[in-house]
C-alpha cells in the first residue's frame, strides 16, 4: 500500500499530512506560515522540513500556486513578493521563479517519485466526481482554479489575474484581503457575481466552490447560486493529493 505525502501550498500557509490509498490521514496535519522572502531554494527546504514532523512516506503531492506545467513552475503570484502577498514584487525572486522545475527540485530533495500541480487542481482531484464538466474554485488568499472534463484534468488556466471590476484582478476582487476589508456579507456578494458572470464561461455541470474562506459564504448568497454549485471541505486540498496520482490529463 503506497502511502502519499501531501503538501497544500498557500500565500498565508503552508500544510501537509501523510495519507494511505484510501486517503485517510495517518497523522494530524501540521501547518506552517508560509516564509517570506521565499525563493526556490528556501521553498524546497521548508517542505522538507515540514515532512520531517510526519511519517515517512512513499510518494508526494505538492500542490501551489500559480501557472504550473509539467511540474514547472511559468508564474506563481505569490512567492515573487517580498513580504507576501499584496507587497512588492522582487525582481530577484520574479527571475528565480521563473521556469523553476519543481518537481525536479523536490523529487530530489525527497527521494522519493513528487508531483507537482497548481493547488487547486489537487484540490479539485480530491472532490470531483469524474462525470460531466466539473469547475473547482478555491477560495483563499486569492483565487484558484481547476477544470475537468468526465474526470480528466484540462490545461489550466490563470483566469484569476484577468482583470474583473476597477482596475482588481479576481485574484484581488475576491481575495483574503478584501473579505477583511468588506466583511463576510458584502464580499460574499462578490463571490455570487462572480460565479454567475462565469456561469456562461464555463457551462457548468457542477461547480465545487472550496478552501479555506469558502465557509465564509452566507447561507443567503449560497442559495442564490444555485443546485449545481456545492461547497467542498478545506481539506481536500490534502487529500486529493492521493487521488491527483490517477489524474488523467488533456
Amino acid at each position: 500500500m503506497h502511502t502519499t505525502l501531501a503538501i497544500d501550498c498557500g500565500g498565508g500557509g503552508i500544510k501537509a499530512s501523510v495519507l494511505d490509498e484510501s486517503g485517510t490521514m495517518r497523522a494530524q496535519p501540521l501547518r506552517v506560515p508560509t516564509p517570506y522572502p521565499l525563493p526556490p531554494d528556501l521553498f524546497v527546504k521548508t517542505l522538507v522540513e515540514l515532512s520531517h514532523q510526519l511519517p515517512p512516506a512513499d510518494r508526494v503531492t505538492v500542490g501551489m500556486p500559480g501557472m504550473i506545467r509539467h511540474g514547472v513552475v511559468v508564474a506563481t503570484p505569490h512567492y515573487i513578493t517580498r513580504a507576501g502577498p499584496r507587497t512588492r514584487i522582487d525582481p530577484e525572486l520574479l527571475k528565480a521563479w521563473a521556469n523553476f522545475d519543481a518537481r525536479s527540485a523536490l523529487g530530489a530533495a525527497f527521494d522519493v517519485p513528487t508531483l507537482v500541480l497548481n493547488d487547486a487542481e489537487v484540490h479539485g482531484a480530491g472532490v470531483v466526481a469524474g462525470t460531466g464538466l466539473e469547475l473547482v474554485l478555491t477560495l483563499g488568499t486569492g483565487l484558484g482554479c481547476a477544470l475537468f472534463d468526465g474526470g480528466r484534468l484540462a490545461p489550466h488556466l490563470e483566469f484569476s489575474q484577468a482583470p474583473v471590476r476597477w482596475g482588481m484582478s479576481y485574484d484581488t476582487y475576491i481575495g483574503e484581503h478584501e473579505r477583511r476589508r468588506l466583511g463576510d456579507s458584502f464580499w460574499s456578494r462578490r463571490v455570487a457575481r462572480v460565479v454567475e458572470g462565469l456561469r456562461p464561461v464555463f457551462l457548468w455541470d457542477r461547480l465545487y466552490i472550496g478552501g479555506g474562506n469558502s465557509r465564509r459564504i452566507i447561507p443567503e448568497q449560497l442559495l442564490r447560486m444555485g443546485d449545481d454549485v456545492v461547497i467542498v471541505p478545506n481539506t481536500a486540498g490534502i487529500v486529493g493529493g492521493v487521488r491527483a496520482w490517477a489524474l488523467q490529463v488533456h
